[in-house]
């Protein structure tokens, strides 16, 4: 009985193996048939079916390098070593390093932070000092946040990742900027301080024909955790673009969301058609602010930078209750899901560049403390947000960072709808991975940990708290191998003395 049984299951599996082969003998001579016959690509018509192979390890090629090839400090958009102090920080991981440090101090661009003989000792530091954003405004901002989530659309990211980001971040005492694809019950479910963002389609508060509608713009601002509005100008990866959500991943909940047809490609315009001048900007935000009372201000990545000097004047001709509440400066190097490649790579200047130059100005017409500035752009480690802190930031925010927090690997699929993270995509299947509950503890302890360092990085520069720090804090290496100080480098220009700015607060 037993060696009848053994033998039946033997043929069985014989006959499944030579199914199998048989399958796989055919699949051969169908790809090859499709190969030799096709035209499209020379590789597949001259080496059919082996070919293929090309177009595997070409794409395979990326995650092996992130895995197995890459040094920990080399590779991009985020190596090894910043993903890591991510991961380490949000699971509550120390972070402690052995042996030395392995980032290269010599190269040209690398930041030092100058340490003080004296550093701050744990009972004279300070907690971080809250900020008034809009205070002429019906409702001002207060907060001691220093840390945000930067815009992330709800459409782009998934609902378990917008929950855990709203969640976490009430947890962490940080904002949540929707991102342009509008206000979303996901966003306000977790409790956190919300901004706003009004992108160029102008989603959640636009009308049939795309124009601002009122109406909905005041019951927006009616929500309390709704504490600010953005208007958003351009974005890091494809400035001169508007947004891109493929049709795929336009549900019947986003479509209604956004106030646009469900299952369509989500295409923003590349700019608001009603702003044309920097004059159209300041009324565009005096119109916000009267409708809603709260603060408004506007995001922009920076390249031709004589607008802003423009802006500037045009402010202070108006009078300072013209200016925009804050500025947040997207780095040319900033992510998305979708872009055109001629634009990630080239259009814009980077936050290294851009964030100096809009300070200086500010600073030189005397409108730097009346308008704050929040940056985003690659700044994922303590020591990014203390640079910008040194070169005149009021506050940093990121969006990449949080991705990581919520387990994001680099798979670089966030177009794709296929994000095995379940971060990026509307896959139930994949978004179950995604624990909502769990991520949003990961979120709080990131941005804990980022205020923690941060704060040690000012300790040791000897003030109380970050927002203490300053350009001489730090210093930078030249082309000649030497460093100078921040404030050498970028040359911080006089005030000029303006009417307008002198109801500015000391």
């Amino acid at each position: 009985m037993n060696t009848e049984f053994v033998i039946t299951v033997l043929e069985i599996l014989t006959y499944s193996f030579v199914f199998v082969v048989g399958l796989c003998i055919l699949a051969t001579l169908v790809i090859f048939v499709l190969d030799v016959s096709q035209t499209k690509q020379a590789i597949r018509r001259n080496y059919p079916v082996i070919g293929r192979f090309r177009y595997l390890f070409e794409e395979m090629g990326k995650f092996f390098r992130q895995y197995f090839f890459a040094m920990d400090r080399e590779e991009l958009p985020f190596n090894r070593a910043e993903r890591s102090w991510v991961y380490r920080a949000a699971k509550n991981v120390s972070n402690v390093t052995p042996f030395g440090s392995t980032r290269d101090l010599r190269s040209t661009g690398t930041v030092l932070f100058v340490n003080c003989p004296y550093p701050t000792l744990g009972e004279d530091a300070a907690e971080v000092a809250p900020v008034t954003i809009g205070p002429n405004c019906n409702k001002p901002y207060e907060t001691a946040s220093l840390f945000n989530i930067s815009g992330m659309s709800y459409g782009a990211i998934s609902k378990p990742a917008a929950l855990a980001l709203s969640n976490g971040a009430r947890m962490a005492g940080c904002w949540m900027n929707t991102g342009e694809g509008g206000l979303s019950p996901h966003h306000l479910e977790g409790g956190a301080d919300i901004v706003f963002q009004i992108g160029t389609a102008k989603y959640g508060v636009r009308d049939a024909d795309g124009k601002l509608d009122d109406e909905k713009l005041r019951a927006i601002a009616a929500h309390e955790q709704v504490r600010m509005f953005e208007i958003k100008l351009s974005q890091g990866a494809k400035p001169g673009k508007g947004g891109i959500l493929p049709g795929r991943k336009v549900t019947a909940e986003i479509a209604a969301i956004r106030g646009i047809p469900e299952g369509q490609d989500s295409i923003s315009p590349n700019r608001h058609p009603e702003i044309n001048v920097e004059n159209d900007l300041l009324d565009v935000i005096a119109h916000v602010r009267s409708e809603t009372g709260k603060p408004v201000g506007f995001k922009a990545v920076i390249g031709a930078y004589g607008w802003v000097d423009n802006l500037c004047q045009a402010i202070v001709e108006r009078g300072i209750d013209s200016a925009p509440d804050f500025i947040t400066i997207d780095s040319a190097d900033g992510g998305t899901g979708a872009a055109p490649m001629s634009l990630i790579d080239y259009m814009g200047l980077p936050i290294r560049e851009s964030l100096p130059i809009v300070v200086n100005h500010l600073t030189k017409y005397g409108l730097k403390d009346r308008i704050k500035i929040n940056v985003s752009g690659k700044l994922v480690t303590p020591a990014e947000v203390a640079w910008a802190l040194c070169m005149g930031a009021d506050f940093v925010s990121s969006a990449r960072g949080f991705m990581f927090a919520l387990g994001c690997i680099q798979a670089l699929q966030c177009d794709r709808n296929t994000c095995p993270t379940g971060i990026t995509t509307h896959n139930k299947r994949l978004q179950k991975g995604l624990d909502a509950t769990v991520k949003a503890v990961r979120v709080k302890n990131y941005v804990t940990n980022m205020v923690y360092e941060v704060g040690a990085i000012a300790h040791s520069c000897g003030v109380r708290e970050p927002r203490e720090l300053r350009r001489h804090h730090a210093r930078i290496v030249t082309e000649s191998g030497r460093s100078l100080p921040l404030d050498q480098v970028y040359d911080e220009p006089a005030g000029i003395s303006h009417p307008a700015t002198e109801m500015l607060p000391d």
